[in-house]
């Protein structure tokens, strides 16, 4: 558990380091300092909550987005978000430096949110 990541919605961890690899669970939009604060409105602020969510858990074990090698996106509005969170997704990343991705529409998500993302990273 990373202390002052966002409270999980299940009974699991945060993240998992096997040697050079970290498996970090999915992050939801939840504010890490108010886990009952209502969640962003709109897939734009949800995805930057989520993204900036991902950053304090790799940080917390000493990981940054450039050590992220493959994410699985998850959004309740396939067709109405894909675009919008691409664009924020993106702005995350140095130009030519995206890692391999998933991404897949969903019937829900926990807490009503209508994206969640979870990595893979690696550092030798």
């Amino acid at each position: 558990m990373i202390e002052g990541a966002p409270t999980p919605v299940a009974p699991f961890s945060h993240a998992v380091q096997i040697g050079p690899w970290l498996f970090v669970t999915g992050q939801m939009p939840t504010d890490p300092a108010d886990d009952s604060a209502p969640l962003p409105e709109g897939i734009e602020a949800q995805t930057r909550r989520v993204m900036d969510n991902l950053i304090l858990v790799l940080a917390g074990i000493g990981f940054t987005l450039a050590d992220v090698v493959q994410a699985r996106i998850y959004l309740t509005e396939f067709e109405r978000d894909y675009p919008a969170m691409n664009a924020v997704y993106r702005s995350y990343f140095e130009t030519g430096r995206l890692p391999a991705r998933t991404c897949v529409g969903v019937t829900g998500l926990a807490r009503g949110a209508v994206v969640e993302i979870d990595l893979v990273a690696y550092r030798a």
